[in-house]
């Protein structure tokens, strides 16, 4: 009769013990150092719930949208509106040519004869970039923390909130994997540098306009490269000759075009 009594009860904090280590592991940033059991181990999994994108605002209309300016060599291309605010539309150096959308300006100074000036609607949509920046910033309990180490060439990235407190740098091709509502945010505490003739891409139906770069410094994306994402920079965002980006470029300094192809993801 004992015996019968001993095992419910062994059963029992038997399954407490495992519940709490469940907790633990859900609550907890995987590192490194922790894979999936059975997985490649350049493939990187979310163990806590989805997570949220963002509200844009009106500057998720824009493929490029800076406060600085926006320079450029001969011949860029970019499918999306562009625009720059507060400072003059002098600063916007890409033609009407090169752009397949709209260029807004704060005054007459834009280029000719495609610019449409309209300062209102520049300064809402610094102020919804800049909220969008704070928010993405801000968000705490991150899935994976300083992954690789700050550097990421190479793995499999899926579902979930990243952050580095060290510079990130893309030495080597990598991937982007999810279903198309699936969120990805990447928290960069510094500068983000993407080496020339690297190509990230998305598989499993992961789409740009899901995933997040949110950067405290300056981002280089390097020579040929191919990048996929929204990036809100702190600072100056710079594409390097012939990289292409599915995304957005919302800067809070200035964007720098070398012969780039930009479009805004749908």
């Amino acid at each position: 009769m004992k015996l019968k009594k001993l095992v419910p009860i062994s059963a029992m904090i038997l399954l407490g013990i495992m519940t709490g280590c469940e907790k633990d592991m859900n609550n907890n940033p995987i590192t490194e150092q922790q894979f999936v059991e059975n997985e490649p181990v350049n493939q990187y999994k979310s163990a806590t719930k989805a997570i949220e994108g963002v509200n844009l605002g009106m500057a998720g209309e824009y493929a490029i949208l800076s406060k600085t300016g926006v320079t450029n060599v001969y011949k860029s291309s970019v499918t999306g509106d562009v625009g720059s605010s507060p400072i003059t539309g002098a600063a916007i150096l890409i033609s009407c040519a090169e752009v397949v959308g709209t260029i807004y300006t704060v005054d007459a100074a834009g280029p000719l004869p495609c610019r449409v000036t309209n300062a209102t609607r520049l300064g809402i949509s610094v102020l919804d970039m800049q909220a969008a920046y704070s928010d993405l910033a801000g968000r705490v309990n991150p899935d994976f923390l300083n992954l690789g180490a700050g550097n990421i060439g190479g793995k499999t990235l899926t579902a979930g909130l990243y952050k580095w407190t060290s510079p990130l740098v893309i030495p080597t091709d990598i991937a982007i994997s999810g279903t198309p509502d699936d969120i990805f945010i990447f928290q960069i505490d510094q500068t983000l540098t993407v080496s020339s003739a690297v190509n990230i891409t998305l598989i499993g139906g992961a789409q740009a306009k899901n995933i997040y770069w949110v950067t405290g410094g300056s981002v280089e994306l390097g020579t040929t490269s191919h990048f996929e994402g929204n990036i809100l920079g702190k600072t100056n965002v710079s594409l390097l000759t012939g990289a292409s980006v599915n995304g957005r470029l919302l800067a809070q300094t200035a964007v720098t075009l070398q012969m780039n192809t930009v479009v805004i993801p749908q």
